[in-house]
C-alpha cells in the first residue's frame, strides 16, 4: 500500500464533493463541496488544488461514471475532461470506476435519517467518501494503485 494521504473526488454537473483519507489511508472522511465552474473558468480546479495542498495529497483520486455495462455515459465525458484539468497543473491524478457511488450515498444518508432535501449539500461529500474509501480498499487488498493515471501527456 503506497503511504500519503489522497483526496476523493466527485464530479458533478453543479457541484464537486471532496473527501479526504488520512497518510496511512485507512480512512476516507467528507471534506468540502466545490461549485462547478462556469466554463472557460477554472476556480473549480483551483479550489480542489488548494485541498489537496492543505491536506498534503499526494494524489487526487477522480471518480469515473461508467454506466452498470461499463460504457461512457453524458457524466463520464464531464469527469474526465475535470480529471484532465487537474491532471494539466501537474497534479498526480488517477481515474476510478465509480458506479453506483452516488446511489450508495443516498441510502446511507437516507438510513442515517437524512430526508432528500437534507441530503443535498452533502450528497456529493458523501459519494467521494465512497469514491475514496473504496479505491484505498481496493489498493490494499489488491496491491496495486486502483483505476488508471491520467497524464498531460496521453490524456485518459
Amino acid at each position: 500500500m503506497r503511504s500519503g494521504a489522497r483526496l476523493g473526488i466527485d464530479v458533478g454537473r453543479a457541484r464537486i464533493g471532496v473527501a479526504r483519507c488520512d497518510p496511512s489511508a485507512i480512512l476516507a472522511v467528507p471534506v468540502e463541496t466545490v461549485p462547478r465552474s462556469p466554463d472557460g473558468e477554472d476556480a473549480d480546479v483551483r479550489r480542489v488544488l488548494e485541498l489537496a495542498e492543505e491536506h498534503e495529497a499526494v494524489e487526487l483520486v477522480v471518480g469515473n461514471p461508467l454506466s452498470l455495462s461499463g460504457g461512457s455515459t453524458a457524466s463520464t465525458a464531464d469527469a474526465v475532461g475535470f480529471a484532465e484539468r487537474l491532471a494539466a497543473t501537474g497534479a498526480a491524478v488517477r481515474l476510478v470506476d465509480e458506479r453506483m457511488s452516488t446511489v450508495s450515498a443516498q441510502q446511507a444518508l437516507r438510513s442515517a435519517g437524512k430526508s432528500s432535501r437534507k441530503q443535498r449539500p452533502i450528497i456529493d461529500q458523501a459519494a467521494a467518501v465512497i469514491i475514496l474509501q473504496h479505491a484505498i480498499d481496493a489498493e490494499r487488498a489488491s496491491g496495486t494503485a486502483p483505476g488508471r493515471t491520467i497524464s498531460v501527456e496521453e490524456g485518459p
